[in-house]
């Protein structure tokens, strides 16, 4: 498996279009990862539906609801899995108290970041034998995984266009693995990304609102979005130079739950934040409620290396197309 480093960036022509994600589920059942790696270098990403089961799915999502309607922001009324928001209810929070690149109160999030179910999710053997075949070796499951509990809080954003390899370092051969808890259609604001985007290296950023606080400059030119509708257990995977970014979200009343997880070869280095929580909480506090130990501090029997931080690469620098 090739590392995707940074290379400049061609000038393009002016068109964009758009188009669907390739199923890669057909290769992956025959065990073709020769297959799944070059379509992974050709496109930038990897699209899989049906990966994850149902079951694994819900239980997460039925614990993150729980944490919603503790907080009152949930409709009454509904069966355990649906996401109608109390959106008056929400929108009583102040400001400054929401995970605006998150979309629920840090306190909420907080308590989301403790429940087992989302920590386990990652770890399904499913998406551990894709990534061990991808790479070629143990992945290693970066512990910081990040839920997007998209709401219409006054204070959101879609998550504009970027590239996470500025975001979390380390490895330049990290992926990252996005999906949905339940069906998301685009309608309610599921990723898009840029076909082949991952060959032109780091793009340079500038600041902006929304997850991350950062947009990559692209420049003028023929662009293929891809995108599509996810239903329960589709999964998404995509190089960490990958450009993508949300849809806007269109069902205000509902809650668009996901998860971002990124997965690296265990023999790579790893920068030393993608082993701690995505929050202030120690895991200490994180595992005090857990029922199994199997999970905590999993990542300490690979005694991964560790990677400087480069914080020149969150610099905003001009773009020369």
């Amino acid at each position: 498996m090739r590392s995707f480093a940074p290379t400049q960036a061609p000038t393009l022509s002016r068109r964009a279009v758009r188009t669907r994600f390739i199923d890669s589920s057909p290769l992956l059942e025959e065990g073709d990862f020769d297959g799944l790696r070059r379509r992974g270098e050709d496109e930038g990403y990897l699209f899989f539906a049906g990966l994850l089961p149902a079951e694994a799915i819900r239980r997460a999502r039925r614990d993150m609801l729980a944490v919603v309607e503790a907080y009152g922001w949930r409709m009454p009324g509904q069966e355990p899995l649906g996401g109608l928001l109390d959106l008056d209810a929400l929108n009583q929070v102040p400001d400054e108290e929401m995970r605006s690149d998150i979309g629920v109160s840090r306190a909420a999030y907080h308590d989301v970041q403790k429940l087992e179910s989302f920590h386990a999710l990652p770890h399904h053997p499913n998406i551990l034998a894709f990534y061990r075949g991808l790479f070629g070796e143990e992945a290693l499951v970066h512990p910081r995984h990040i839920a997007r509990m998209i709401t219409a809080h006054r204070v959101m954003v879609p998550t504009p266009q970027h590239q996470d390899f500025p975001l979390i370092q380390g490895s330049s051969n990290t992926w990252t693995c996005w999906f949905p808890l339940g069906d998301c259609p685009r309608s309610m604001g599921s990723l898009t990304l840029l076909r082949a985007s991952h060959k032109q290296g780091y793009i340079p950023i500038r600041r902006t609102r929304g997850a991350g606080g950062i947009a990559v400059q692209l420049c003028r030119g023929a662009k293929v979005w891809v995108e599509g509708d996810f239903a329960e257990g589709d999964v998404l995977t995509f190089p960490c130079f990958t450009v993508h970014r949300a849809l806007p979200q269109r069902h205000k009343e509902q809650i668009r739950l996901s998860l971002d997880v990124r997965y690296q070869p265990v023999s790579d280095a790893v920068e030393q934040k993608s082993l701690l929580p995505h929050c202030p909480l120690s895991w200490e506090e994180i595992y005090a409620g857990w029922e199994s130990d199997n999970l905590k501090y999993y990542w300490n029997a690979s005694a991964p290396k560790l990677s400087p931080w480069d914080a020149t690469l969150l610099q905003p620098a001009r773009r020369i197309c």
